[in-house]
């Protein structure tokens, strides 16, 4: 009888922490960027279909790695078991991140990765060389054999999704690059400016600004995202230059459709960030409940979205775009 009143009592004492909701924590490098903004709309929504408390945080600006640790360390004080973070250092924050997984908490990766990959249990992100290769498809096309003189509006030196873009960019353009492992920025003949826009659109501005002093003949632009993107549209409109000069990007968020469709640029290889952050919070409900942990790269798919088509590049309009596409339409 003894045993028995003894058991019930431990069965008593441990339900609730079975019960308890799951605390998952998203880190995103910025709360402003509608790509992030977007993210955290999607892991709330999942977080509530799947009854877990949410805890977000953001650096105060891209390559923000000081409040990015900070996040993590506040996070795991108030129970997360499971961090998604979208890294701004992607070597900086990888001690905090193996600090934390020694703990026991479950860190994916979302969007971005880190240098190495492995320092997170799993990657869940856009194939950011492949959104890179697509667009420098569509430019190629488009310049059907022209001479191409290129200026790249890149994130910052040494980020993997920077590097990824950029050179995934190139070699769907024909030209000399690395391969998606590689950090470092190709710069084949072809590209006659290189410069960092920290996917600001201000920032991307001045960027654009300074590449038509260098060469006021650029005729085709890349841009790490679409405020930078539309940073040199700007840029090239002040010059009178913007009619003759074709410039494609990455994202696929409504106000870049938008753009796309007013003629600012001419292509956007389009990812989806609900989609990460909904995958992120169902893994981490999943770890709670059951321990499983994800591992690995999931791809979370990319379309390339154009104004207009062109031969031998499979492409979806930008009415396809507004219908996938995240922030306010």
């Amino acid at each position: 009888m003894l045993q028995t009143r003894i058991c019930i009592a431990l069965a008593f004492i441990a339900a609730p922490v079975f019960a308890s909701e799951p605390v998952i924590g998203l880190i995103t490098k910025t709360e402003t960027n509608p790509f992030f903004v977007k993210m955290k709309e999607g892991a709330a929504a999942e977080a509530k279909a799947k009854g877990a408390k949410l805890l977000s945080a953001a650096g105060k600006a891209d390559g923000d790695n000081a409040g990015q640790v900070t996040a993590i360390e506040n996070m795991i004080a108030a129970g997360a078991k499971t961090i998604l973070i979208t890294p701004s250092d992607s070597k900086a924050i990888v001690p905090t991140i193996k600090k934390a997984r020694e703990k026991g908490v479950l860190i994916i990766a979302l969007d971005s990765p880190t240098d190495p990959a492995d320092a997170t249990d799993a990657l869940f992100a856009t194939d950011n060389f492949k959104a890179g290769v697509l667009i420098g498809e569509y430019a190629k096309a488009t310049f059907a054999g022209k001479p191409a003189k290129i200026a790249t509006l890149d994130l910052f030196p040494g980020h993997p999704v920077g590097a990824q873009r950029h050179n995934g960019f190139l070699q769907g353009f024909g030209l000399q690059s690395f391969d998606a492992k590689n950090n470092e920025l190709a710069k084949p003949a072809n590209v006659v400016c290189m410069a960092d826009s920290f996917g600001d659109q201000a920032k991307g501005q001045t960027a654009m600004e300074n590449c038509l002093q260098k060469n006021p003949d650029i005729n085709l632009v890349y841009t790490i995202n679409e405020p930078a993107a539309a940073g040199a549209f700007n840029a090239l409109k002040k010059a009178g230059k913007e009619k003759n000069v074709l410039i494609v990007s990455v994202d696929g968020g409504c106000q870049g459709i938008k753009d796309l469709k007013s003629g600012k640029f001419a292509a956007t290889s389009q990812q989806y960030p609900l989609k990460m952050a909904a995958m992120g919070v169902a893994a981490g409900v999943e770890y709670a409940k059951t321990g499983k942990k994800p591992s690995g790269y999931t791809d979370t798919g990319v379309t390339l979205i154009a104004n207009k088509a062109v031969a031998g590049v499979d492409s979806k309009d930008s009415k396809a775009g507004m219908d996938m596409c995240w922030g306010n339409k």
